[in-house]
């Protein structure tokens, strides 16, 4: 993969800039705001009828792997005791009506028509929410965009927005409880990438023991391992290649699991679809009581990996997914179900592998084979979903800065991050070799699943009232309906806890501790910088200074304040007593666009100081920038050239001087090159609170131990120069 693919996500000094391709323009510094068609027209996702086909075609392979596949461990993870006719039917009909209600009227129907430029997920909604309404409590990058990009909603009188989202605006109390529930969520679906390849891989190689009764449960344990192995190895090679290997796969299990239902169905059980009435349920509930609601927390195994089908949607498109879902994926699930609970009503005492022995003996080994593929196609699923997540997290800067390479040069949500990847590899096989008992990895990620699913019908909810203006009666409808189906799933779950439940709760405290670490520390940053910032009267009365000297050479300077320049541009000046001839503010702004214009890639601006300038890099996830060193001083330098001279050509100047400019621009590249960036610390005294003293040092930890700019634009060492400074805690 090139190397600013992998840039994107990977500078400190980044401006990323969420807006839509026609609203991209700035103030950097008094920059002027009519720039123009910065971005080259990107592919519309929504194309025509046969390349929906194809795409739906490919999500097989990539968004339901865990959801097709959850047949595998649904019965085997419920504590059934000598389960009757009716209890099998009111199972198969919650089923049956949580597969309808969930998967395909809020996730199919609503959900994924809450997409944030393309992107899904619980932050993509989070996003959405803070994009589209002033209730941000985002970093400095995202609030100077506020002041400078055309967002329609922000610029609404006030009148004219919802009471709820007045409410957020004014308390920073429910700010922050929105923030949480987001970041709870992103952690949960992280924690669901690490339990569905456990479970789904584990789940079909334990089809082994029953031919074969020899065989241990180790071995077992040990064969899903080397799969999931071999699995994350290929993560590199992307999606595309990895969907256009999976589908085919993932197509024969979709075809064939319900065959093999309606056969059961017709052998043991034709009448099986009268279970579809909801007074089964009823009857359900009234009959088992307290044991019936403890067995939620298998059911809701059903519906696992459908928040996948809502978090992939930045690899395909809405229509690819929804024609998936609904003409595939949910008929196979309906049939599948179906037939083994026709086969474990006439075999009731055989749900404790409730899919293998509903095939018949003739065609084990096949559907064997295509169960075990399937599994690591389930495991692609939440891996990419993951993948998403984790990107959009690191873009809203809470999360600190990983790799991210881009694996299409047509979709920016497809990507792929090693460090991520390895990561879920040794929780994946951890999880197997560590908990192998398939009822308690099903109970923990019944936890996962649930909890994900709630959490979104509250930002769902959120959108509803605040962005869409949904009638309130259809809200209300909407909320009361999920939030206590949900509920009711969320509370049988937590009793789980002490069984298997503890795991993904573990693994979300420590992400969210990791996030909120980042998150605080970059917020008391931007706060000092906001208050500290340089504005250009201020460094025209800094040079003005006799005792500060202009030095020959050539220095970029990078800030990421958009709307002044960085405090360390005064602490370098003040104690340095110098400034190079040449000084170019550097900001590098990353668009959430395909290709930004050749000509708008780099824009420069004189800053009315003798020798000082701004310049603004602006590029796209699949730009070829080539931003390498010389090559990049170059660019730039050429910008600067052309500038100058049509600025003479506007405006009356002296030919003569504006050669001079020129040619102190050569003189100065000339005496060398230089590459500033600042680095700041904390100031920890006496007076930092505790939660300062504790928080703030783990912040930098962090800091320290992510990735930096100016390696990923090749800049020579050499050339590199940190400015070290402290602010007060």
């Amino acid at each position: 993969m090139d190397r600013q693919s992998e840039t994107a996500l990977a500078l400190p000094d980044v401006v990323i800039d969420s807006a839509s391709g026609n609203d991209h323009h700035f103030d950097y510094l008094h920059f002027p705001q009519d720039i123009t068609n910065p971005v080259l027209p990107t592919d519309d996702k929504d194309t025509g009828r046969l390349s929906n086909l194809l795409l739906a075609y490919k999500t097989l392979g990539v968004v339901f792997g865990g959801l097709v596949t959850s047949p595998l461990y649904v019965y085997p993870s419920m504590h059934l005791n000598s389960p009757t006719e009716e209890d099998y039917l009111g199972i198969y009909s919650i089923m049956f009506w949580t597969l309808t209600l969930i998967g395909v009227v809020k996730y199919a129907c609503i959900a994924l028509k809450a997409d944030d430029h393309g992107e899904g997920g619980t932050f993509a909604l989070y996003s959405l929410l803070c994009r589209k309404v002033n209730i941000r409590i985002l970093s400095s990058k995202h609030s100077d965009l506020n002041s400078s990009q055309s967002h329609p909603v922000l610029n609404e009188d006030t009148k004219g927005k919802s009471r709820l989202g007045k409410l957020f605006e004014r308390s920073i109390v429910a700010r922050r409880v929105l923030l949480f529930i987001a970041m709870l969520g992103t952690c949960m679906l992280i924690g669901d990438g690490i339990l569905t390849p456990a479970i789904s891989v584990l789940s079909a190689m334990d089809g082994l023991r029953a031919p074969f009764p020899s065989i241990s449960k180790s071995l077992v344990e040990t064969l899903s391992a080397v799969v999931l192995f071999v699995l994350f190895l290929l993560q590199k090679f992307g999606t595309s290649r990895v969907s256009f290997l999976f589908s085919p796969i993932m197509g024969a299990w979709t075809l064939s699991t319900p065959l093999v239902g309606i056969y059961s169905i017709i052998h043991h059980y034709p009448s099986i679809f009268k279970a579809l009435s909801p007074h089964y349920i009823i009857h359900f509930f009234l009959r088992n009581g307290k044991e019936g609601w403890l067995m939620l927390g298998g059911t809701i195994l059903c519906i696992t990996g459908s928040e996948a089908l809502f978090a992939d949607l930045g690899y395909f498109n809405r229509s690819s997914i929804q024609i998936a879902f609904l003409f595939t994926i949910y008929p196979s699930l309906v049939l599948t179900y179906a037939g083994q609970t026709a086969y474990l009503i006439k075999n009731p005492n055989d749900h404790m592998d409730g899919f293998y022995k509903f095939i018949p003996k003739a065609i084990y080994w096949p559907i064997f084979i295509i169960a075990t593929l399937a599994a690591i196609v389930a495991s692609q699923s939440l891996i990419s979903a993951t993948f998403s997540v984790i990107k959009q997290s690191v873009v809203l800067d809470y999360f600190p800065r990983v790799k991210v390479v881009h694996t299409s040069s047509n979709k920016e949500g497809e990507v792929y991050s090693p460090e991520v990847n390895y990561i879920l590899m040794v929780f994946c096989v951890a999880v197997i070799l560590i908990f192998g008992d398939g009822q308690d990895i099903g109970n923990a990620f019944g936890v996962v699943v649930s909890l994900v699913m709630f959490i979104t019908t509250i930002l769902l909810t959120l959108v509803m009232i605040i962005i869409w203006r949904t009638p309130p009666l259809l809200v209300a409808l909407y909320f009361i309906i999920f939030f206590t189906m949900e509920g009711v799933y969320v509370s049988a779950v937590l009793t789980k806890i002490p069984e298997g439940g503890w795991i993904p709760f573990a693994i979300s405290f420590i992400l969210a501790f990791i996030m909120f670490g980042w998150y605080y520390g970059r917020q008391r940053k931007i706060e000092y910088e906001l208050t500290h910032k340089i504005d250009l009267g201020r460094l025209g009365m800094l040079l003005s200074d006799p005792s500060v000297q202009r030095v020959p050479g050539l220095c970029f300077f990078y800030t990421n304040i958009q709307n002044g320049l960085t405090p360390i541009l005064g602490h370098y000046i003040k104690n340095m007593r110098s400034l190079h001839k040449v000084t170019i503010f550097t900001t590098l702004r990353y668009l959430l666009v395909s290709k930004v214009a050749a000509q708008e890639r780099i824009v420069v601006k004189k800053l009315g100081l003798k020798g000082v300038y701004a310049c603004v890099i602006q590029y796209g996830y699949a730009d070829y920038l080539n931003l390498e060193g010389d090559d990049f001083v170059s660019h730039v330098m050429d910008s600067l050239r052309m500038h100058i001279e049509n600025c003479s050509g506007s405006l009356p100047s002296d030919p003569q001087l504006v050669e001079e400019e020129i040619s102190e621009l050569r003189e100065a590249k000339m005496a060398g090159v230089i590459h500033v960036r600042g680095k700041a610390r904390f100031h920890i005294d006496k007076n930092t609170s505790l939660f300062d003293r504790f928080m703030l040092p783990f912040y930098e930890v962090l800091h320290n131990n992510c990735r930096s700019a100016l390696p990923t634009l090749a800049v020579p060492v050499p050339q590199r120069l940190e400015v070290g400074m402290f602010y007060d805690a």
